[in-house]
């Protein structure tokens, strides 16, 4: 068994933790709120985030982040996307090269147009000289995974070891694990598909139709694919469970907090206040304005992403953008990437 350290005590890290905790493993959860850690210290439980699911005897909380990551064999790390920059500054002090370090935000970063590997690289490199790095997506709604309820994701680094390491660390008989070495398309897949479940909660709150969420989610992971490609990935992952995989759960779930904030403003909801009343990030709203800007760098095209971007932007109205969308000049739907 190991002994590992989760950064995040959100709905997605405390899923995890219990999983991991669940094999015997020794799991201590850290989280920059103090008291959302006491409430979860004395109710056993994650309330706020992840109601209803007992916490492990062996899933312990962590006051700091030295008490959680000092000595680890592996650190998950699920903050959100725009704040896993802090999250990994504040860990490095206690970091080691022996250390396996797994990211599971899917986003962005707005201000730098990173990714999470490439934030990790910036970040990590201070101290380590051989880090081991792993990004691990897929479709998997915390909610599920808390329960224990089956699920299946993937796992990439550039490192095979590393990867086959994580894979054996979190498999269960109810949590299974494929190995990948595109990193680029497994962290694009994972952030990118938030941005076609907004829409296709758009498409659900304006009253369209099972037809129009089907286009929405087809053509969404054509511009997705679109830009992994010129940004390096492998197109196949696309076709994966980081790719069609989580598009389909996140634009197809009321579980996802990305769709039901754009059920929201569908409704006529303005985006702001569609966010409060979701309650937990909804990590499309940035990844929709960081993908719009890095299609813009490397010129793809990417007319959904756009459309979706003035829309929450309020410089269009929804029922615009659906027939900016459609009146698009014709063309062929096989495309070279």
């Amino acid at each position: 068994m190991k002994r590992i350290g989760v950064i995040g005590a959100g709905s997605w890290g405390t899923a995890l933790a219990q999983t991991l905790a669940g094999k015997g493993h020794d799991v201590h959860i850290y989280d920059v709120n103090r008291e959302h850690l006491d409430e979860m210290e004395e109710k056993r439980e994650n309330v706020r985030y992840l109601p209803g699911v007992k916490l492990s005897n062996h899933l312990k909380i962590a006051y700091s982040a030295e008490d959680a990551v000092l000595g680890s064999d592996l650190v998950l790390f699920s903050a959100p996307a725009q704040h896993f920059r802090s999250a990994a500054v504040n860990a490095l002090p206690y970091l080691t090269d022996e250390m396996i370090l797994v990211n599971v935000a899917k986003g962005i970063e707005l201000k730098t147009l990173k990714r999470m590997s490439e934030i990790a690289e910036e970040v990590f490199s201070e101290k380590l000289s051989n880090y081991r790095y792993a990004a691990l997506s897929g479709p998997s709604h915390a909610e599920e995974v808390g329960r224990a309820m089956p699920t299946t994701v993937a796992v990439a680094s550039r490192d095979s070891k590393t990867a086959l390491e994580v894979q054996e660390i979190f498999s269960t008989n109810r949590f299974r694990i494929y190995t990948s070495e595109d990193v680029t398309g497994l962290e694009l897949g994972g952030a990118l598909k938030n941005i076609i479940a907004l829409g296709a909660g758009i498409s659900d709150g304006m009253g369209f139709g099972d037809n129009a969420k089907a286009a929405l989610m087809t053509r969404g992971i054509a511009e997705i694919t679109r830009l992994g490609v010129k940004l390096g990935a492998d197109v196949r992952t696309f076709n994966g469970l980081a790719g069609v995989g989580d598009l389909i759960v996140t634009c197809t779930s009321m579980h996802s907090r990305n769709r039901r904030c754009g059920i929201l403003i569908g409704e006529g909801m303005k985006p702001d206040e569609a966010i409060k009343q979701v309650g937990m990030v909804v990590e499309g709203m940035y990844t929709t304005e960081a993908a719009y800007e890095l299609a813009k760098k490397v010129g793809a095209e990417m007319p959904i992403t756009e459309a979706i971007y003035e829309v929450i932007n309020g410089r269009l109205k929804a029922s615009d953008a659906v027939e900016m969308l459609f009146s698009r000049a014709p063309r062929p739907e096989a495309e070279e990437h």
